[in-house]
């Protein structure tokens, strides 16, 4: 019996479909389809992917307290073990660059400072993902592109030392650090580029920068590497205040009974730091779990760990502060200007 022409037209047109879907689907790399789904059974196909897959590697800058602490929590909740590698944001970033000029891509998911993942997003090593965790956290955490998303806020503090320093005498502008009484009293960070041009831009940069190089040359700043560090000379009285340090920093020597307290000169700046998933991830449904758990469980987590999270929430410590993001985009698009600038008039005229 001879098929009629329509009937075979339809065959033609099926097969073709077929063809085209599988095309598609060869298209779509298995990683970036686990990581955008957003199907009712997300977390069921992720944790059978997980546990078949047996590792996940991600590459950070917490401190190993507190990767440490998630890597427990994620481990016991879903029988996944996390190997870590930890090291300052800037290394990070330089490792996962070197390794992926390698073709190698070792990480499956890497969490650090917001402009050190941008960098990473514009080098094209991450991927977009979808969490349906998002709807919980604060706007400024969730990027335009989705390679990367806030999960804990950097806040820039003023850290001083109890017994040096009266809470009422505490500045309440930045003009009132010229006040002779500061003179050989203030410490800052190494690297605070990012703090500073946010600092300087609200200022009004010409004002800015004149207030600076009036607070170096007169009264002094002492530059030191590490905010970790730098909280610590004040809790010791070496550094009578800091003003730049992590609110987290500050909450931590305070909990264990260090005589310091912290403030901020209003507007607060805020540096989202983040986590993101490897492009070519070697664990695909680890990266994309650990992903979800990081906007989840990881928020309750570091909360209790004194960071302050992404996730809404009332009666937050910012509910009280005016704030100020640091633009992720902007640091990388001006990064020589605000380098030079400050090794200029902080780095060079420390004492």
């Amino acid at each position: 019996m001879k098929m009629s022409y329509r009937f075979l037209s339809y065959v033609l047109v099926f097969c073709c479909i077929l063809f085209t879907g599988a095309t598609r689907a060869q298209s779509v790399k298995p990683a970036e389809s686990l990581a955008l789904y957003e199907g009712a059974d997300r977390e069921q196909r992720l944790v059978q992917g997980a546990q078949q897959e047996g590792a996940l590697t991600v590459y950070t800058s917490l401190t190993v307290e507190d990767i440490t602490d998630l890597s427990n929590a994620f481990e016991k909740k879903y029988g996944v073990p996390v190997k870590f590698w930890r090291a300052g944001s800037e290394k990070v970033v330089q490792r996962i660059v070197t390794e992926a000029r390698a073709n190698r891509f070792d990480f499956d998911v890497v969490e650090t400072n917001g402009p050190e993942l941008e960098s990473l997003h514009r080098e094209k090593l991450l991927q977009k993902a979808f969490s349906p965790h998002f709807a919980s956290l604060i706007p400024e955490a969730i990027q335009q592109h989705k390679e990367w998303v806030g999960t804990r806020l950097n806040m820039f503090v003023q850290i001083y030392n109890t017994n040096l320093v009266k809470k009422e005498n505490f500045p309440k502008t930045y003009q009132d650090l010229l006040d002779p009484r500061w003179k050989g009293q203030l410490g800052i960070e190494a690297e605070d580029i990012d703090w500073f041009g946010t600092v300087v831009k609200q200022l009004g940069e010409e004002k800015g920068l004149k207030l600076f190089r009036e607070l170096a040359a007169g009264n002094g700043l002492s530059v030191r590497k590490g905010h970790t560090l730098l909280a610590g000379l004040v809790a010791s009285g070496e550094i009578p205040m800091g003003l730049t340090v992590y609110n987290h920093n500050a909450d931590k020597l305070k909990k264990k009974g260090a005589p310091v307290d912290w403030s901020v000169i209003q507007p607060a700046i805020i540096r989202a730091n983040g986590l993101a998933i490897s492009k070519k991830p070697a664990h695909p449904h680890a990266a994309a779990l650990f992903y979800d758990f990081m906007l989840s469980d990881g928020q309750t987590i570091l909360a209790k760990n004194k960071y302050l999270t992404a996730k809404r929430s009332t009666g937050s410590v910012l509910d009280k502060l005016q704030l100020k993001f640091v633009e992720a985009s902007t640091v990388l698009d001006e990064a020589a200007k605000w380098e030079k600038l400050y090794s200029e008039i902080i780095t060079r005229q420390s004492r």
